[in-house]
């Protein structure tokens, strides 16, 4: 997915939004506190399976696709935090894109609380490595590609912790 565009064209990304919005994959909620702590949850839940297994370099694939559902459920709490659900990985990452990106509210956030270009790079490219780990036939990560991922994943966690906190108390 090339992300240039939904950074550089706002009117692309609202576009895609409403898309999302019209096929009800993105759906207005009332605010939701214990939706949001309970992505967050499942998040630090499959980071845990992640610890206990990530020694088994064997099951690279499935420890992939660990930490994409660690970095997708932090992302899905994002939405929840702005009273929204996602029914759509895509739709989760533009409205990532559009509400913690470029948002003027967002903006004023220091900047290692705020969502960028590389925290949604991460997304897809994660999202990509989840897809190929599900399906592929051969296995395709190294352990430098898990440990890499990993960081970025826990470093998401405790972004997204940062921003719900700054947000609802």
């Amino acid at each position: 997915m090339g992300l240039d565009k939904y950074f550089d064209n706002k009117d692309i990304l609202d576009n895609q939004i409403n898309f999302f919005i019209e096929k009800k994959q993105l759906r207005k909620i009332g605010q939701n506190k214990s939706l949001i702590a309970s992505h967050i949850e499942k998040a630090k839940h499959n980071m845990a399976f992640f610890a206990i297994n990530e020694k088994r370099s064997q099951f690279n694939d499935w420890l992939i696709v660990t930490l994409y559902y660690a970095l997708y459920h932090s992302a899905l709490a994002l939405v929840a935090n702005k009273n929204y659900t996602s029914k759509n990985h895509t739709a989760t990452l533009l409205f990532l894109i559009k509400f913690y990106a470029l948002s003027k509210d967002e903006i004023q956030l220091l900047d290692d609380l705020s969502i960028g270009k590389e925290d949604a790079a991460l997304y897809t490219e994660l999202k990509y490595d989840r897809h190929n780990a599900s399906y592929a036939t051969k296995i395709l990560f190294t352990d430098e590609t898990i440990k890499h991922y990993k960081k970025k994943v826990i470093d998401f966690i405790i972004k997204t912790e940062g921003m719900i906190e700054g947000n609802l108390y």
